[in-house]
């Protein structure tokens, strides 16, 4: 069965890519050899704009692709309606694409598709969710009215509906996307159970990674923070989840206690998002990028943060050195001190600052 996200979510041009799109032009098909790559230019809607491509130019059919030979050849398909199999690859004339309806959404989840991994690739060095260079694929149009998004591990497809019927607003985001896309990479590296505190270990590291990959990517439709389901219109929230106080959405939890294990991982996970938003960024208020956080600790001690590039690093290393599929909130907090004093000494201030942020989270 595919992993679907049970919680729906709401969710870009990679930081290395950011160029004045008016200036791009894209070659006659004629002047293309058989499968050259190839860049296009992309307008994929209101959560990521205008956007840059990767693609491929296909001289037996004339026509661009959105297969990217640069990301291990990622594809991106139309399923039009359809709940099994790819559909239809998208095609373009002149790789500009620009011409609404459909293609839209393959525009928009073929770029995400570029982000996730990009932020994977030069932030942690993998390349590509299973780490072997190979891309996966992306699969919009899912379904009818299809009101989610999800990671399939059968066919290693990115997979998006469009919708509830009446909201107009498909699940087309960067964290959307990167959320999902990162329960591939826990599958290929720690394996990490979906239920019991390792359940909640496993959406919070896709929270983790979402919020890190938007914050990359530095789109200007979408800039990175801390919220999660921000940018869809389901129910008419603004936002779904906070990683600095995951309890305001009425459900997930601040802090660790016995049997924590017993209640939804989306909302076991709360303690982890919570705890590496501490470590990130540290308890108190504070304003990133327009939006207002205020992140309380277990014991009212205050945490300072050692900042986002540090954090993820730590649990990235945590996650696919120390983590295994039965790890719980204890093995993490012991998981995620063996890679800070890895990476930067047991004597660091980013080893201290572990143990506080897990601390502040009721983990000892």
């Amino acid at each position: 069965m595919p992993r679907r996200s049970r919680k729906p979510f709401a969710l870009a041009v990679p930081a290395a890519t950011v160029i004045l799109l008016a200036g791009l032009q894209a070659g006659p098909a004629s002047a293309r050899p058989a499968g050259e790559p190839a860049t296009g230019k992309g307008c994929g809607g209101s959560t990521v704009g205008e956007v840059i491509l990767g693609t491929t130019h296909n001289t037996t059919t004339g026509r661009y692709e959105l297969d990217d030979p640069g990301r291990g050849h990622h594809r991106t398909y139309d399923m039009n309606g359809a709940t099994s199999g790819n559909g239809t690859l998208f095609t373009d004339a002149d790789n500009i694409w620009c011409d609404g309806g459909r293609q839209t959404a393959g525009v928009a989840a073929h770029y995400i598709a570029s982000v996730v991994w990009d932020y994977y690739r030069n932030t942690h060095g993998r390349s590509g969710i299973y780490g072997d260079g190979r891309g996966s694929c992306s699969r919009v149009h899912y379904g009818n009215h299809y009101a989610n998004a999800f990671w399939d591990a059968v066919s290693g497809c990115m997979t998006y509906g469009d919708g509830a019927d009446g909201s107009g607003q498909p699940v087309l985001t960067i964290e959307a996307g990167a959320h999902e896309m990162t329960h591939g990479v826990t599958s290929a590296t720690a394996v990490l159970d979906y239920s019991g505190e390792a359940g909640g270990l496993n959406e919070a590291t896709s929270t983790i990674f979402a919020a890190a990959a938007e914050f990359f990517a530095h789109n200007p439709n979408d800039p990175g923070d801390y919220l999660t389901g921000e940018r869809t219109d389901l129910n008419g929230t603004t936002a779904r989840g906070w990683m600095d106080k995951p309890s305001k959405d009425g459900a997930s939890k601040d802090y660790w206690y016995p049997g924590i294990g017993n209640v939804d991982v989306h909302y076991s996970a709360g303690p982890a998002a919570h705890f590496f938003y501490l470590l990130a960024e540290g308890s108190g208020p504070k304003d990133i990028n327009g939006v207002h956080y205020d992140s309380p600790t277990y014991d009212g001690k205050p945490v300072k943060g050692i900042g986002l590039s540090a954090a993820e690093k730590i649990w990235y290393r945590a996650l696919t050195v120390h983590m295994t599929a039965r790890t719980n909130y204890a093995a993490a907090r012991v998981a995620t001190l063996r890679a800070a004093g890895e990476l930067y000494g047991t004597d660091s201030g980013p080893y201290a600052a572990v143990a506080a942020a897990w601390a502040a989270v009721n983990v000892k």
